[in-house]
């Protein structure tokens, strides 16, 4: 460890004794030695680093790298990190990628084993984590916690992989993460029971409640495309040593703007107090993972920020086991070189391959909604020429289009509302779980070139209109880019305006179009295998 000796002096946020006092730190080998109160201070802030309770580093589209030299700009020093996303594209190889990427910075990643990749069995991934891989992950001192258990049916039914994976992170006394979107009643007592300890798909303060009151932490998600803290915040109030706050999925254009500390920044506005937003952003989720982030006490490592007003809460410095990592101008850190890793065996398509025969007068149609990964299922008479279905932008139903990048295979087909383009396509390697190609538009030959160009570049998110291209390579595992945050969260941001230009009306269309498969999230989802039912749990046929 870097040898780090000095002393500090500022206004002390103890969060754990809950008061503010005048002192001066001393801070030896990354440790903090010594506390003792003054009479005077400078007239600064010194708060404990902040935690995500929950991310997938690879939503950010950024190396862990490349996403600490942002996060420390907003006083975050630590995550933990669900590599659920690349385990599905690359397995062991993907997951080890990422512990290595993370050691290269002085950054506190703390990395869970995936416990459901492929997320369910109705879509392909690139690799499969069975029970006894996830067994001997679970065992390493480097893994703090099973990964969000998404196969909630399993664990009701008690379905004996699911049992195996709960059991190994139970020999092992580690928490288990949860994902129940909507379970109530006796499923959720028994999905409870079964050890899971955190939930992060809680929507309203009523469904929250009911899980906390069975022993399940609630993480309060705040991210690009899902957002609860609104309707959760509230929940801080009755119980606030059960809430951590988490971002999930956040985009890089988003991650430069904001992190954790804006959370807490809009607790303070609407009125919550402030150690109970701080202890849920850095104290709660060191207690729950056992982690290792410093808490401002005598003994701990000298993990923290620093700001000069209370009240707007910049961040004007950052320091990770004493070490200054963040002046207020720039990250103090290097990044160093890696070879990227990918998974693409998929070859380019047709138009006649994403033709609809119309085998019936009403179709199920997905609707998407802004800021929800839940949708709805509808069923329309949609617009027919010589036979096959054809995206209508007139009443916004656009096809969507699945296609696996791990084998050849045939593109899935089905129809989609509330993107609102009036002309081009979108696509990406970007699809939750399984990151398969996933593609929406309006004109078939836009359609099929966007899917094209993803695979020429073998992994990325594009937007194609006629002769306007627009991309973002993503060459780590077709999910992240190897360049710095900035150019990146600038390059998305420019993509992620042309489809507004041209009639989108979501806010984060790529967001929101990669969730369009996850097929845990009810209501109505596409994989490469078909559409899905999310409330049944099966394939469902576009026509009935």
């Amino acid at each position: 460890m870097k040898t780090n000796t000095f002393q500090i002096k500022g206004n002390i946020v103890d969060i754990v004794q809950r008061r503010i006092y005048k002192a001066e730190i001393s801070v030896v080998e990354g440790l903090i030695k010594n506390i003792v109160e003054t009479e005077q201070c400078p007239d600064i802030y010194i708060l404990p680093g902040l935690v995500d309770a929950h991310v997938h580093i690879e939503s950010s589209m950024l190396t862990p790298q490349q996403f600490a030299r942002i996060a420390v700009r907003h006083g975050t020093v630590a995550t933990v990190s669900d590599p659920h996303e690349i385990a599905n594209v690359l397995g062991v190889d993907g997951i080890s990628f990422m512990l290595d990427d993370a050691k290269q910075v002085p950054f506190k990643f703390y990395f869970g084993v995936p416990s459901c990749v492929p997320a369910t069995s109705f879509e392909t991934s690139g690799f499969v984590l069975d029970e006894g891989t996830v067994a001997n992950l679970i065992e390493r001192s480097e893994f703090k916690y099973l990964s969000e258990m998404m196969n909630f049916p399993g664990v009701i039914f008690r379905d004996n992989v699911v049992e195996k994976k709960l059991n190994a992170a139970k020999k092992y006394l580690k928490p288990i993460d949860g994902h129940a979107p909507g379970l109530s009643g006796d499923d959720l007592l028994k999905y409870a029971q079964a050890g899971i300890s955190t939930d992060h798909e809680s929507s309203t303060f009523e469904e929250a409640v009911e899980k906390i009151k069975l022993g399940v932490k609630l993480q309060i998600r705040e991210g690009s495309a899902a957002k609860n803290f609104d309707a959760l915040i509230p929940v801080i109030k009755h119980f606030p040593d059960d809430v951590m706050l988490c971002t999930d999925d956040c985009h890089p254009d988003d991650l430069v703007e904001k992190h954790i500390l804006d959370q807490i920044k809009r607790g303070l506005e609407k009125g919550y107090d402030l150690f109970d937003l701080l202890r849920a952003a850095c104290y709660n989720p060191k207690m729950h993972y056992k982690l290792e982030n410093g808490l401002l006490q005598v003994g701990d490592y000298a993990d923290f920020f620093i700001t000069s007003d209370m009240l707007n809460f910049k961040c004007i410095e950052t320091y990770i086991n004493g070490e200054r990592v963040f002046d207020g101008n720039k990250t103090l850190f290097n990044t160093k070189k890696h070879v990227p890793v990918n998974n693409f065996k998929c070859v380019p398509i047709t138009k006649n391959d994403i033709a609809i025969k119309a085998d019936g007068l009403y179709a199920k149609v997905i609707v998407a909604a802004e800021g929800d990964l839940y949708t709805r299922c509808e069923k329309h008479i949609p617009k027919k020429e010589n036979g096959f279905v054809v995206s209508d932008n007139e009443t916004d139903i656009l096809k969507i289009v699945v296609y696996s990048r791990y084998h050849k295979s045939s593109p899935v087909v089905g129809l989609i509302r509330n993107f609102g383009l009036k002309r081009g396509a979108i696509a990406g390697s970007v699809a939750h779980d399984s990151h398969n190609i996933i593609a929406v538009g309006v004109d078939d030959v836009d359609i099929v070139s966007s899917i094209n160009k993803v695979i020429e570049m073998e992994g990325g998110i594009v937007a194609i209109s006629g002769r306007e291209k627009y991309t973002l390579p993503l060459p780590v595992a077709g999910l992240m880019s190897d360049q710095p945050g900035e150019i990146v969260a600038e390059k998305y941001k420019t993509l992620n305006q042309k489809p507004k230009e041209w009639g989108c009306t979501l806010n984060a269309p790529f967001m929101t179009l990669s969730f369009m498969a996850l097929l845990v999230i009810p209501e109505l989802k596409i994989g490469d295998k078909g559409l899905f039912d999310g409330k049944e749990f099966k394939l469902t046929r576009l026509f009935d």
